[in-house]
């Protein structure tokens, strides 16, 4: 450990230490380090109180009698941080008054430092005058000492600093670097607020009166805030100040370049053309020997690829042999470059350079660039041979937990979403699990290998790799092994036979568990093994999704009191329990990878589709074509919850009202919602299914079942009325009296929109679905959306009008774009497939123009699409 002069220092040892101000002698060296160590305790966050800080302060302003001048700079450093009161303040101001106007230069400047952090309004009229003069002062110490001053003093005030205005206009002219860069930047805060006296300071600067960098750097960022602030108010093509920003770029220093290329490329709708310069010094970055250029121009380049990746592509050759950079934040950013502006034919020769970089970089940066490549694969589909084989290979190397799971993860997004890269996928998690430490990932492989092994041509030869996971693991993923052996007997009877002799050799396994399992599947499956179909009762039964909510049946088991009378599945409330509000945005985040679900629609539409099936009524309607979202009808804190789920059949709306009792002294019967569908006029009531009982505190279901016009997405507002009878509760007993008040509450009114009839279903190509669909009933018109905020807002008003799934992540609008074209897929109502190109446009400075294009398996779909978005 190194030496620390403060190491073990106590304030009350400091504070007693700092009596040697009082000196008659005074010792300059000694009260130089007292107060170092004053200081340090302070930026530690020790806090003084009222008495010890004015203590110290008194004694400090004894040190102005002494001549030292590195001991007087200690002095000045220290009042500041004390930050004395108004009483104390009169105290020194004298001594630093004195100082201002002393003949040493360093005094001067530090003295206007400190008098100007600690004086009040009514001192800074006094020193103005001699403030002025330091502005303009020879020295340049004491000019910028003054004009740094004048930027704090701007904040508390700002009446005084506007009156020195000429002078930090002169001091603006100055030939000392810091002065011109501080004196430009106390200037524009005091003109910020005038747009055109900014615009005049700008052009008045612009031709070429600025010699110091850093000042010029200040002057392209105010140049750019007047482009910005500029580019709605001009009529021509031309941009204001862009030759200037351009000019920038052939200035001598580094700093200065690669501000103006920065501002060019973060221009609002800046063109190729623009683009241009400021992609090539850039480029000229990227080779210098200077670490922090090359960092500069690499992380701007990778923010213009995101916009405009045919721009960056030239910098290509330059990027590639950053790869190896030994500054690993500059080599991860060259790679995520390369794989945005990377084209299909490019992407081996990319994948040898990446092979070489990826053993030298630490685990955090590996997963940048697998999602990077995630996103490659699925940006080129045809190139999941090459990248799915580079990340199986990564994953054999050595890496961390977190680096293993994205590889994973991306393995099976890869394999879902692009189907001719399943089998090849699955053999590669088959050979990773041979030789995988984490027990986790093996358990979750395992899962997805029987889900997705046994749709394959060939299910045969998974089994190996699963068998041997009984031999040589642990006995979680042991348990796993037997389940997944269990799928494929289960899903292919051709292999039965096979997987019973497996099963029956697991019935002797040390554990548990495992022989548990394989007992239960051997008799369920059919003991004898013959080449049978099985049941779908069997296999519904061991890996169909349960009837019942997890968390209903956990409650129930924990309830189960053990008796002769064995547990009854049945008895677990079936009711979908409504979660509360901060579980629902904790879990509101989509999953991924092994995480996610399989495809296909999930367990709670499962559940639903159940518990509708399940009510006599509704028997008739058919199948369930979408659920939607729990939609709150109440403020969270009533006394009462209530949210809706809206259910689509193809000629039927049910709504089932999810009601919530929070009052324990209250008992609920007989509740129903009175539905006005007075504005919803295709709509007719058919069914309403009443809540017997609500308790306080268990969620219960009422229904109200409307019949529509067949296969349209009807629309309309309905208006709802919880009406129930209450009965008061003894809360010694908990039994509710006999006699109960008919009682009304109003719910917040409910829309079905035309978006609650399209089911979001992504397509893993979208050009090859759209030219499979063919141009048969394609529907092509254009719109005009009127004045937005910006084009990403008016892309995602009409994803959500439409209810749709974006595709191939094109839902991002690029910062400054200026068009975007967006795709959209889904399956609607009639299971109908719609694919969608929307192409947005700027019309002017806010207006928005779209072209849309429909194809679809059913002429009417498409032209019902159109309508939805003519009338939306």
């Amino acid at each position: 450990v190194d030496y620390s002069p403060f190491l073990g220092i106590e304030k009350g040892a400091v504070l007693q230490e700092a009596r040697v101000f009082n000196d008659p002698q005074l010792d300059p060296r000694r009260c130089s380090q007292v107060i170092t160590k004053l200081l340090y305790l302070l930026n530690q966050g020790e806090t003084f109180t009222k008495v010890e800080a004015t203590e110290v302060f008194f004694a400090v302003t004894k040190l102005f009698q002494s001549r030292d001048m590195g001991l007087r700079r200690m002095v000045y450093v220290i009042i500041k941080e004390l930050s004395p009161s108004a009483d104390e303040v009169i105290i020194v101001t004298s001594s630093l008054m004195k100082d201002m106007t002393s003949k040493t230069d360093m005094y001067r400047a530090n003295a206007i430092r400190v008098l100007c952090r600690i004086t009040d309004g009514t001192l800074l009229t006094q020193i103005e005058r001699y403030l002025k003069q330091a502005i303009v002062d020879k020295n340049p110490v004491v000019a910028s000492a003054a004009l740094v001053s004048g930027i704090h003093l701007l904040q508390t005030n700002p009446e005084i600093v506007k009156r020195w205005s000429n002078e930090v206009q002169e001091a603006v002219q100055s030939r000392a670097a810091l002065v011109q860069f501080h004196a430009l930047a106390l200037l524009h805060q005091i003109r910020q607020n005038d747009r055109l006296a900014v615009n005049k300071l700008v052009s008045s600067l612009t031709r070429g009166s600025v010699r110091s960098p850093l000042a010029q750097c200040l002057l392209i960022r105010y140049t750019s805030q007047v482009i910005r602030e500029s580019t709605n108010d001009t009529q021509t093509g031309d941009r204001p100040f862009y030759d200037f920003l351009e000019g920038c770029l052939r200035h001598k220093a580094e700093m200065v370049i690669f501000e103006a290329a920065r501002a060019i490329t973060e221009l609002n709708g800046v063109t190729s053309r623009e683009l241009t310069p400021a992609i090539t010094v850039l480029q000229l970055f990227l080779s210098s020997s200077k670490p922090v250029l090359r960092f500069a121009a690499v992380r701007t380049l990778n923010k213009v690829a995101m916009s405009h990746p045919t721009a960056v592509t030239n910098c290509n050759i330059d990027m590639e042999s950053l790869i190896s950079d030994q500054n690993r934040s500059i080599a991860t950013l060259a790679i995520t470059t390369l794989l945005k502006t990377g084209n299909e034919s490019s992407v081996d020769r990319l994948m040898k350079q990446i092979t070489n970089f990826m053993s030298d970089i630490a685990d955090e940066f590996k997963i940048v660039v697998v999602d990077a490549i995630r996103s490659l694969c699925l940006k080129f589909p045809l190139k999941h041979r090459s990248l799915m084989n580079f990340l199986s290979n990564i994953l054999r190397e050595e890496g961390g937990f977190e680096y293993k799971k994205a590889i994973v993860d991306s393995i099976v997004i890869l394999i879902r979403d692009i189907p001719e890269a399943k089998e090849s996928g699955l053999l590669h998690l088959c050979e990773f699990i041979e030789d995988c430490e984490f027990t986790y990932l093996s358990t979750q492989i395992l899962h997805f290998l029987g889900i997705e092994g046994p749709k394959t041509s060939d299910p045969s030869k998974y089994i190996r790799y699963i068998y041997n996971r009984v031999h040589l693991e642990n006995a979680t993923v042991r348990a796993g092994a037997v389940s997944t052996l269990a799928k494929f007997g289960a899903m292919v009877d051709g292999l039965k036979p096979r997987i019973f002799v497996l099963l029956r050799r697991c019935l002797f396994d040390n554990d548990d568990e495992v022989r548990d399992r394989a007992t239960l599947y051997l008799n369920t499956l059919g003991g004898d093994g013959a080449v049978v179909e099985t049941d779908d009762g069997v296999k519904e039964f061991l890996f169909g999704s349960l009837d019942v909510p997890l968390v209903n049946l956990e409650n129930s088991l924990k309830n189960y009191n053990p008796s002769e009378k064995a547990f009854d599945i049945n008895s677990v409330p079936k009711d979908v329990k409504t979660q509360p509000l901060a579980e629902k945005k904790a879990t509101s985040k989509k999953p991924t990878g092994l995480g996610a679900p399989p495809p296909g629609p999930p367990s709670t539409v499962d559940a639903y589709e159940k518990l509708l099936s399940s009510i006599p009524e509704f028997a008739s309607f058919g199948k369930l074509f979408k659920s939607s979202a729990p939609v709150e009808l109440t403020e969270a804190e009533t006394e009462y919850a209530v949210n809706v789920v809206k259910h689509i059949f193809d000629g039927h709306v049910v709504f089932q009202y999810n009601c919530s009792n929070t009052i324990p002294e209250q008992l609920l019967e007989n509740v129903t919602v009175i539905v006005d569908a007075s504005e919803a006029e295709e709509f007719a009531e058919v069914v309403s299914k009443p809540l017997r009982q609500l308790p306080y505190d268990s969620p219960g279901q009422t229904f109200v079942a409307f019949e529509k016009p067949e296969g349209v997405s009807a629309v309309g507002k309905f208006s709802n009325m919880l009406r129930f009878i209450v009965k008061e509760v003894d809360p010694s007993t908990g039994e509710a009296e006999d006699d109960g008040v008919e009682d009304e509450y109003q719910l917040e009114d409910l829309e079905l929109v035309a978006a609650d009839y399209m089911l979001k279903v992504g397509v893993s190509n979208f050009r090859n679905a759209w030219e499979s669909m063919g141009v048969d009933f394609e529907h092509v018109d254009e719109y005009g959306l009127g004045p937005r905020d910006s084009l990403a807002e008016a892309v995602n008003a009409v994803i959500n009008l439409l209810g749709m799934q974006p595709c191939e992540g094109t839902e991002v609008v690029p910062p400054n774009s200026r068009s975007h074209t967006c795709l959209l897929s889904g399956v609607y109502i009639g299971n109908v497939k719609v694919l969608v190109r929307l192409q947005f446009g700027l019309d002017g400075p806010k207006d928005v123009a779209m072209k849309l294009a429909v194809r679809s398996e059913d002429e009417t779909v498409s032209d019902a699409i159109h309508e939805i978005v003519a009338s939306g």
